[in-house]
């Protein structure tokens, strides 16, 4: 009896993909995919009925093969007489719901409604759904012509020589520069032990160290023989999806950085300087305009006891930050709080006069933030939200970074697909302005516009850490023992121009 139930909860671990764990991995080592899918696990095992299970992008960091297993799983518990509720961008998960509801039609004060709800044939024949726009018409590829990566192309190579941390098998890695580089594969192939523990954390403290005085004389490398080819870049940097900031009082204009410009403009002002205020009146870090009772931050905190503590708007200022006098100051009728409360949409026809405010404020349109506020707290952005805003900061600086190795965690987690689309198009930017930028992703429209991708795998654990495929997306599509390459194939016949 004993041996049947270990088989039968072993079995389960599987069908959602998880047979490369070793039953003795450390909870704390474990991806928030690969958590969610062993509590998946657990409730395919207890045999329950008339349970509503609600699940939050289940399919985030999965492989596309991993993803139909996942889907398959979420129908056995369907099948069982159970409801399954699913906020999901993925599309092969919209396609296999038997309901949908689609909300927006923007984001931020534009959304809110329910646009479309149904079939998936009934949200494509709605015109107001951005969702059924994108399943009516997916996006084409190549939506940027591919830059040439073979062995022809003039291209700087960085080499990794001799990778074996975890279950890589001691292989040599060439990664193109100043090119989009995709590393794809199955969930426990290898892909962020090669390029987050190794390729950066190796490479990162060595480039920084380049710049000082005191260098060492060799490159702490952390599992491989080598990283050569480096010399030419001048900064590694991972753009994850970590907080911006920890404190109410930063915000998407601070980290960017044209605060500090509207702070002048304000500074500049008649009635400023008829009253003799300077740029830090206007800052929130300062105690010379802010609202001394919340000190700038807008909101207080209520200690609850036993509870968790309450955040409430200021009761001095009302949420604005500032105290009268300095809100009294304004700027085409517009006073520095209300023009933290403005949405970036509405402060680019504001700043539009002004270059610098101007620019980073399209930028963030770029990436499809344009609904929210300049102001708003970094604390109740989400990851997506924030590792956008840190791709903005790159742009706006695009010219003084050239060179510089950008490394990236699956970007596409919690992105809609007409978000990914306006992604796709910053990381081109970032390239054409003379960056390297390496992805670790399984979305196949992220994949199919790289320039190069490394395949690794064949399967996780391991049975994984080697490289299954490399070359080109249409080079990983013909490659027989890619998993990456079967659903790419499929994919590419579909959205190839």
């Amino acid at each position: 009896d004993i041996q049947s139930e270990l088989c039968s909860r072993l079995k389960f671990l599987s069908e959602v993909g998880l047979s490369y764990l070793a039953l003795n991995r450390a909870v704390p080592t474990l991806s928030g995919g690969e958590s969610q899918r062993i509590r998946l696990a657990s409730q395919l095992g207890s045999n329950l009925r008339g349970v509503c299970y609600i699940l939050d992008e289940p399919t985030i960091g999965l492989h596309a093969r991993d993803n139909a297993m996942l889907l398959d799983t979420l129908h056995a518990l369907q099948a069982k007489g159970n409801t399954v509720v699913v906020v999901e961008h993925d599309e092969d998960t919209i396609r296999r719901a038997e309901h949908i509801i689609d909300i927006g039609p923007g984001a931020g004060v534009s959304g809110g409604h329910v646009v479309a709800h149904g079939s998936v044939k009934a949200l494509m024949r709605n015109p107001r759904s951005v969702t059924g726009r994108y399943l009516k018409t997916p996006l084409q590829h190549p939506i940027v012509t591919p830059r040439p990566c073979g062995k022809t192309a003039d291209v700087e190579q960085l080499q990794i020589c001799k990778a074996s941390l975890h279950n890589l098998k001691n292989i040599n890695v060439s990664i193109p520069l100043q090119r989009l580089v995709c590393v794809s594969g199955v969930s426990g192939s290898g892909k962020s032990t090669l390029v987050r523990d190794i390729l950066h954390d190796s490479l990162q403290p060595w480039i920084v160290a380049q710049r000082r005085r005191k260098r060492p004389r060799t490159m702490p490398l952390i599992g491989c023989g080598g990283i050569e080819g480096w010399e030419s870049i001048r900064r590694v940097l991972e753009v994850d999806q970590t907080p911006i900031g920890r404190t109410p009082r930063s915000c998407p204009a601070t980290y960017i950085g044209f605060w500090g410009e509207i702070r002048k403009l304000f500074a500049g002002t008649p009635e400023s300087r008829m009253r003799g205020y300077e740029a830090s009146r206007f800052s929130f870090n300062t105690d010379e305009g802010r609202c001394p009772v919340c000190n700038g931050q807008g909101v207080q905190r209520i200690e609850m006891n036993f509870l968790p503590d309450v955040m409430v708007d200021c009761e001095s200022c009302a949420g604005r930050r500032f105290t009268q006098e300095t809100c009294e100051v304004t700027y085409r009728d517009k006073s520095i709080a209300d023009v933290l409360a403005m949405s970036v949409d509405e402060a680019v026809s504001l700043f539009e006069v002004h270059p610098t405010i101007h620019h980073a404020l399209r930028l963030l349109q770029d990436v499809g933030l344009g609904y929210l506020t300049l102001g708003q707290q970094s604390p109740t952005l989400s990851g997506g939200e924030s590792q956008r805003i840190k791709l903005v900061s790159e742009l706006a600086k695009a010219r003084a970074s050239q060179h510089a190795l950008y490394i990236l965690d699956e970007p596409t987690i919690g992105l809609h697909m007409a978000d990914i689309a306006k992604l796709i198009h910053v990381l081109h930017r970032l390239v054409d302005a003379g960056n390297s930028v390496v992805i670790i992703e399984h979305n196949l429209d992220v994949i199919a516009e790289a320039d190069w991708v490394l395949d690794l795998g064949p399967e996780g654990g391991d049975k994984g850490g080697r490289i299954v495929a490399k070359g080109s997306p249409s080079t990983i599509a013909r490659s027989k023992r890619s998993h990456t390459g079967r659903y790419l194939a499929a994919f590419l016949k579909t959205r190839t121009e």
